[in-house]
């Protein structure tokens, strides 16, 4: 998350914690402000891509004011030739507004896991988790420690016995594992081999 939190403007971080975070639930294979040259060897900057063999998939966040209102006919003009440029060098362009992203964030996600389930289907699993469960997952990836159930019922205000029942359905769906041992569990932490999309 550091490196996505460096010099990024508003709209991109609304992005990731609107619509990336809550669906993607890690941030593997994505990365912000990339260098791209177009054909006359100039450099662009796109706000993400998403470098996941076989395909390249870029995201671009549009603020009303400086992508449309107080743009001039050149640099209008420029920011079409650019995403043809994209297009053309077998990028997969995919635009959102800032305002979708803020007012409408359930439609942008949809977006964002069809593009998933369209080129990688075959090898992404969605699973559906519920409020809490993406939660506990957002805790657990914040801290280097085992997660365990008295700090889950902290955090989320609950008894210890429900965060063990929140925990267990995590372990289920293979989001997180036990930090040591298969029996007597006392903690868990993110299991890195474990589903990819967090719905």
């Amino acid at each position: 998350m550091r490196r996505l939190n460096e010099g990024h403007g508003y709209a991109e971080k609304q992005f990731i914690q609107n619509i990336w975070w809550p669906v993607i639930g890690h941030f593997r294979h994505l990365h912000p402000e990339y260098e791209v040259r177009d054909f006359q060897d100039n450099t662009r900057f796109v706000d993400f891509v998403y470098l996941r063999p076989p395909h390249r998939i870029c995201f671009e966040i549009d603020g009303y004011g400086p992508h449309a209102r107080d743009i001039d006919r050149s640099r209008f003009g420029d920011n079409l030739m650019r995403q043809n440029q994209l297009v053309l060098d077998e990028w997969k362009v995919f635009r959102f507004s800032l305002d979708d992203i803020t007012q409408h964030p359930r439609r942008c996600q949809q977006v964002v896991l069809n593009i998933m389930a369209r080129w990688y289907g075959d090898q992404t699993q969605l699973i559906s988790l519920t409020h809490r469960e993406k939660e506990i997952a957002r805790l657990a990836t914040s801290t280097t420690d085992p997660l365990k159930p008295q700090v889950v019922a902290e955090h989320l205000g609950i008894r210890v016995e429900h965060a063990w029942k929140w925990l267990r359905s995590l372990h289920r769906k293979e989001i997180i594992k036990p930090a040591s041992g298969e029996r007597r569990i006392h903690s868990y932490i993110l299991d890195p081999g474990g589903r990819k999309l967090f719905v």
